[in-house]
């Protein structure tokens, strides 16, 4: 389980992070701390944007 702070930190570093949502690579666009929420998208397929729990995100 991820928290904000580290989601937040993953999608301000230029280096892109190993994170996993439901076993598919993702990247964090967006992370909204008061709703405990991340805006990502597959790195496959950026146009497919989805709003997802933190607690969904798992860093590998």
């Amino acid at each position: 389980m991820m928290n904000a702070q580290r989601a937040q930190e993953i999608s301000e570093s230029p280096v892109i992070a190993k994170v996993m949502y439901n076993g598919e690579r993702v990247y964090i666009q967006h992370v909204d701390a008061n709703q405990a929420t991340a805006r990502i998208y597959p790195l496959d397929d950026p146009q497919k944007e989805q709003e997802v729990p933190l607690s969904s995100l798992v860093e590998q």
